[in-house]
């Protein structure tokens, strides 16, 4: 098993991965405290190990995050100290296939995007305070392949790593009572696009027409952890053409 030590200032070593406790019926199990492609493999590699393992019938829900992984499980069938045990099994015997990256070869989804103006109201507080041109933002964020780390916050918000640290930008000061389904946000190194109407608080540099969220569908999820997402700009002028596209 391999195991990273942090040391977090003057305060003890931090031995990854760890396995917590993280309610009378779940268990958390941490491999790092950054995010990065490598770390969120793992996360994805275990739950994989042990959905096909004896442990997967007795698991209720999986949570995976950029650096962790929370298990709730049926006490009936485990009790805390003998799924510890397991798990801790399991993470030892665990290999991320491939690489950390994405494949080559994985199909990216392409997702259509109306930058500045009306569709990206905080376009031009992203280049200010990056020092960049409204162009050259654009062409940075469209220009990356991105990951999708997880989905979180809202039901099918997926929050996307592989951010060109150029572009990075705080938050708003004060969120917005109402995001557009479709909006692509930046908040510090992250991008991510709001799959509803929502409140919010990224930066909105502009709007996809797709659906990327269907309760009917199946998976409801147009973009899932793992999978790869490329942005391509579309002009304003084409926004309309596309709603509701796939």
């Amino acid at each position: 098993m391999t195991t990273t030590d942090i040391n977090c200032g003057s305060g003890p070593v931090i031995e990854y991965p760890r396995i917590l406790p993280a309610s009378d019926s779940s268990i958390l199990i941490e491999f790092g405290d950054s995010i990065d492609y490598e770390t969120n493999a793992r996360v994805y590699a275990l739950q994989s190990e042990i959905e096909n393992s004896d442990l997967g019938t007795s698991v209720v829900e999986f949570i995976p995050s950029y650096r962790s992984l929370l298990v709730e499980y049926d006490v009936s069938v485990y009790v805390y100290a003998d799924l510890q045990e397991r798990v801790n099994d399991l993470i030892g015997t665990t290999t991320v296939s491939g690489s950390a990256e994405m494949s080559s070869e994985q199909d990216a989804h392409q997702i259509p995007v109306a930058y500045g103006g009306d569709y990206g109201p905080d376009l031009e507080n992203v280049a200010k305070h990056a020092g960049l041109t409204r162009e050259e933002v654009i062409a940075i964020h469209s220009g990356t392949d991105y990951r999708v780390f997880m989905l979180g916050f809202a039901p099918g918000f997926p929050y996307l790593g592989g951010m060109d640290s150029q572009i990075a930008c705080p938050r708003l000061a004060t969120p917005r009572t109402l995001v557009p389904a479709g909006a692509v946000g930046i908040a510090e190194s992250q991008t991510g696009v709001y799959p509803n109407p929502s409140p919010g608080g990224w930066q909105i540099i502009g709007r996809t027409p797709i659906k990327l969220f269907d309760v009917d569908a199946d998976p409801p999820s147009a973009m899932l952890p793992g999978t790869k997402v490329t942005f391509v700009p579309i002009a304003s002028d084409d926004f309309e053409t596309k709603v509701g596209s796939e």
